[in-house]
């Protein structure tokens, strides 16, 4: 196999080494206060950080126990060791992740509440262990219903011309929820081990970072956009033997929204996603809707999905713009979804902000095999545009029991081979499709 492609996928990606760190080692407890109340103390952690980078880096363990912490700031050649039975329970008041840092909330830049763990322009970072992670979400899940004024003024503040240097948020009456774990612009990122629980809003959210290792971690978030994993403009990134259960999308792969990630224009690409389980939430492997920058070459295999909504997303709508192109799923099994078992669909419905422009999506170049499983209401949904169809759509080997069969409709070209598709209601629709080939196509 070519060392460029040591992942087996179809387009150029090397392998991904996790980052080397300097010799010296402290221990997060030598930085508590002495005497009682020490357990209290939140800033342990952080000092410890600091103290590491002042020397170089190096690795900072934080040992079995209960750990109190405000946000988390790692450095340049920073390791964060969370050993097992280590428990870091992060506040629930929002005034101590304040100042406001620079992010990217929902695909728009912004400057809001620090992160619980956070980065910036770090190179070689890592948070590993078999260790938990308690984001306390519960106390911040509530402002989904109070944020819509401040996330209408971030959405439509690049068509309004407002820089991003202005657009400044981080109190309790805009309501814009921090993600857990976010890295940005940084370069050689490795997340491996941990149990990590009910963050605030996205949980593991890398943005603008290349070289990414997301493994053997364990998401379990159970509040609204609670996503599990949000690759967002990114480039070379593995996610390996993990598991998500959460209230929203498990993994979606993301690059910005509308107006604000056009003018970014950093396309997520280069995402292998292998050997993991999603349970719950509203998609298990999903692609959008906010992938306004663009996403490619996205390869997933070996995945199992059970409960949610649906199986495999594929999602836009109007107003997004960008792209989607080169992906590959294969060796998926979906069972008891609620909804669709494979969907791509470029009417989404559920944006937080409606988009100011109709702006089509392109999406091309897709490829679904060995998919099976049962109990979807709908096995197949495909949805193109009448204006911008999909193009270059192949579903091989696919073996689902389902209510419903396949709905298709405005498709430029698509292959259905050796589809076997058990429902109770056998209808299939197809409409508005140019070039269709079918072979071994059933419905029973």
């Amino acid at each position: 196999m070519s060392d460029k492609h040591f992942y087996g996928t179809a387009f150029d990606m090397e392998e991904i080494a996790a980052p080397q760190f300097p010799d010296l080692i402290l221990r997060a407890e030598a930085f508590r206060p002495a005497g009682p109340g020490r357990e209290s103390d939140s800033g342990a952690i952080q000092r410890a950080v600091d103290a590491c980078s002042g020397q170089g880096g190096g690795t900072v363990i934080v040992s079995a126990g209960e750990w109190r912490s405000g946000p988390i700031h790692l450095r340049n050649s920073i390791h964060l060791a969370v050993e097992k039975g280590a428990v870091i329970h992060f506040s629930d008041a929002p005034a101590d992740y304040l100042p406001p840092v620079f992010t990217r909330w929902e695909g728009m830049e912004c400057y809001n509440y620090s992160p619980l763990i956070y980065a910036r322009d770090c190179e070689n970072i890592a948070v590993t262990g078999e260790g938990t992670l308690n984001g306390n979400g519960e106390a911040w899940w509530h402002w989904k219903q109070l944020q819509q004024t401040a996330a209408d003024k971030l959405c439509y503040a690049e068509s309004e011309r407002i820089p991003v240097e202005q657009r400044i948020f981080g109190t309790e009456q805009d309501a814009l929820r921090p993600s857990f774990i976010q890295p940005v612009h940084c370069r050689n990122v490795w997340i491996e081990g941990l149990s990590i629980h009910n963050g605030p809003q996205w949980t593991i959210h890398p943005v603008y970072c290349e070289n990414v290792i997301i493994r053997r971690v364990k998401v379990v978030s159970c509040g609204p956009n609670t996503d599990g994993l949000n690759p967002d403009s990114c480039r070379n990134v593995l996610i390996e033997d993990s598991s998500f259960e959460t209230g929203d999308d498990c993994i979606a792969i993301n690059s910005g929204m509308n107006e604000d990630g056009w003018r970014v224009n950093k396309p997520c690409e280069n995402i292998v996603i292998r050997n993991c389980t999603m349970k719950e939430g509203h998609g298990g492997l999903v692609i959008g809707s906010g992938m306004s920058g663009g996403v490619r070459n996205v390869y997933a295999h070996h995945c199992t999905i059970s409960g949610g909504d649906r199986g495999i997303r594929l999602k836009s709508m109007r107003g997004r713009g960008g792209f989607v192109e080169n992906i590959r799923f294969e060796q998926i099994e979906i069972n008891e979804v609620r909804e669709e078992a494979v969907q791509i669909n470029m009417y989404y419905g559920y944006s937080t902000v409606v988009p100011k422009t109709d702006a089509p999506s392109i999406f091309r170049q897709i490829h679904i095999q060995d998919i099976s499983g049962e109990g979807a209401r709908i096995a197949v949904e495909i949805k193109g545009l009448p204006e911008q169809r999909l193009s270059d759509i192949e579903l091989h080997n696919i073996r689902l029991r389902a209510e419903n069969a396949l709905i298709c409709s405005d498709v430029e070209s698509i292959v259905l081979n050796n589809i076997d598709v058990q429902a109770i209601n056998k209808s299939v629709e197809i409409s508005n499709v140019g070039r269709l080939k079918l072979e071994n196509f059933r419905v029973r």
